[in-house]
């Protein structure tokens, strides 16, 4: 029982991270559309919630989605979950799994403070000049910023061959031609993510060689960024459709995804459990 529902949480997770990119991209392709909307991150789309009906409802439900999502995340990179094993590549994905877990423990945490009536605070562009800011007063502070750069520029690299493989097939069970429809989504998603995840990274290349964490863009800032270019209206457009693909093939990755859990998470699941 309590693996059913360490599994159920981990669905309700995937759905909750769908939900988030559904609003980035549905505001970014809005204002694509010249029909309001905006280009922000995870953070600004989530914040909207409060001016919907039942608005705190939902932000507490989604709270828990993404703690649910982050605490899957846990289990992949430190229980293997999927089982990729412990060569050099699995070690880099499962770091990079870890990572994802700690960046969306911060968004139910941002979430959760919303429904309880805080504050929205600084956006992510603030929150990622921020973290730079105290990164650069380090030792070697640029170096390691330029390291985080090629760290997102080379998970932007990942997800472009996630699109053009489409390897993320192997871990869903549907077949036929929802198969079909929730593999385009999923091509059509990674595409777009690998595009912002790369100007996101640039940025932070940029801000490493003139030691100005002021360069710094987060997710809203690298998609305005993209509208700025020539042809950039179109090519903003194409990537905003792409990130509303990829929200809707987390709702059907919360459905279709093969979950595994591997004998050390079933303690996980036992403190889930009401009767503990």
């Amino acid at each position: 029982m309590t693996q059913d529902r360490l599994v159920l949480f981990g669905r309700m997770g995937f759905a909750a991270r769908g939900i988030v990119n559904l609003l980035v991209g549905g505001l970014a392709l809005m204002a694509a559309l010249g029909r309001g909307g905006e280009a922000t991150g995870a953070r600004g789309a989530i914040g909207t919630l409060l001016t919907q009906p039942l608005g705190l409802i939902i932000l507490g439900l989604l709270a828990l989605g993404l703690f649910g999502f982050a605490l899957w995340r846990f289990l992949q990179s430190l229980l293997d979950a999927d089982g990729v094993g412990r060569d050099r590549k699995a070690l880099m994905r499962r770091a990079g799994q870890f990572i994802s877990g700690v960046i969306y423990l911060g968004l139910a945490g941002f979430a959760a403070s919303l429904a309880l009536g805080g504050a929205a605070g600084g956006g992510e562009g603030e929150s990622a000049r921020d973290w730079t800011r105290w990164l650069m007063s380090q030792p070697f502070g640029r170096w390691l910023v330029a390291a985080v750069g090629l760290g997102v520029v080379g998970a932007a690299f990942g997800m472009a061959r996630k699109a053009w493989t489409a390897s993320f097939c192997e871990n869903l069970s549907c077949n036929g031609r929802m198969e079909h429809g929730v593999k385009r989504l999923g091509q059509a998603g990674y595409a777009a993510r690998a595009v912002v995840f790369v100007v996101i990274g640039l940025f932070l290349l940029l801000a490493a060689w003139q030691h100005d964490p002021n360069e710094v863009r987060g997710l809203g800032g690298a998609l305005v960024a993209l509208r700025a270019q020539p042809f950039g209206a179109a090519i903003f457009g194409i990537v905003a459709a792409g990130l509303f693909a990829f929200g809707l093939f987390g709702l059907a990755e919360a459905r279709f995804r093969r979950m595994r859990t591997p004998p050390e998470a079933h303690a996980v699941g036992a403190m889930l459990s009401p009767g503990r």
